[in-house]
């Protein structure tokens, strides 16, 4: 994986249905200024209100939203082209899954944040946001811009629908839970959250669990299946009953 691990990138808050909606127009053919025109309209009276800065808040989640659907960094290409193939022909329910792995793919912070989250909600069954915050700083760093990007990425947790805050502010409870059933979707997925990891590979049985896909529940997948849905993943025996998934590695961009 690139050094986009020590990078924060996604910075602002992010509603899923725009993400929906750059894809749809990836799909549908659009180009680049076409696709900028039409989020520039969509988001003009709910992000950066009359604001006309350069840079300004609208002008970065657009930058986010088509560097996952559109912009991607050449090695994740492939995980793209799948990731759109699998959004002309799955339920709406699952299309959320997709969506999270591409983002999770292209910004490993919210990967991070993720599975922080994950994990606070297995071992206590909730997660506070100042736990969060200290777990991130202690990888990205003591700076504002990670306390807030980490708060942003957070709400958008929230507007997702995959963790729910209610009484006391800053503590979250699991929100949607959605069953991956569908062995394509599950090994994109797997495919998705090895993008994030340093070395691009892990034990099968950690990645179905992954607390970074906390929002997910990846039905157990046979060895075979993952092989026969995804190219780009090999597997390698490691111990006696656990297989070690790792990505193929393309001599021509590493």
């Amino acid at each position: 994986m690139s050094s986009r691990a020590k990078q924060i990138g996604f910075s602002q808050r992010v509603r899923l249905e725009w993400l929906e909606m750059t894809a749809n127009l990836v799909l549908a053919g659009a180009d680049k200024s076409a696709i900028n025109e039409t989020l520039q309209e969509l988001l003009k009276d709910k992000v950066s209100i009359g604001g006309e800065a350069e840079r300004g808040n609208r002008e970065k989640i657009i930058t986010i939203l088509m560097k996952v659907w559109l912009n991607v960094p050449h090695e994740l290409e492939a995980l793209r082209v799948d990731g759109l193939e699998l959004l002309k022909s799955i339920p709406r329910t699952d299309r959320i899954a997709v969506h999270w792995g591409m983002v999770m793919a292209v910004y490993p912070f919210w990967a991070s944040i993720a599975s922080h989250v994950g994990r606070f909600l297995k071992l206590q069954g909730s997660a506070t946001a100042a736990h969060i915050q200290r777990r991130i700083k202690e990888q990205y760093g003591e700076r504002e811009t990670v306390s807030r990007a980490a708060r942003r990425v957070l709400r958008s947790f929230i507007d997702w629908g995959v963790l729910s805050e209610k009484g006391t502010k800053g503590v979250y409870s699991q929100g949607l839970s959605v069953p991956i059933e569908n062995p394509q979707i599950a090994s994109w997925l797997i495919e998705a959250s090895l993008h994030t990891r340093a070395n691009g590979c892990a034990p099968l049985k950690d990645l179905v669990e992954s607390t970074g896909l906390f929002p997910f529940r990846i039905k157990h997948l046979a060895e075979e299946s993952l092989l026969a849905t995804s190219p780009r993943l090999d597997l390698l025996r490691h111990g006696l009953d656990d297989e070690l998934v790792m990505l193929r590695i393309d001599k021509k961009h590493w």
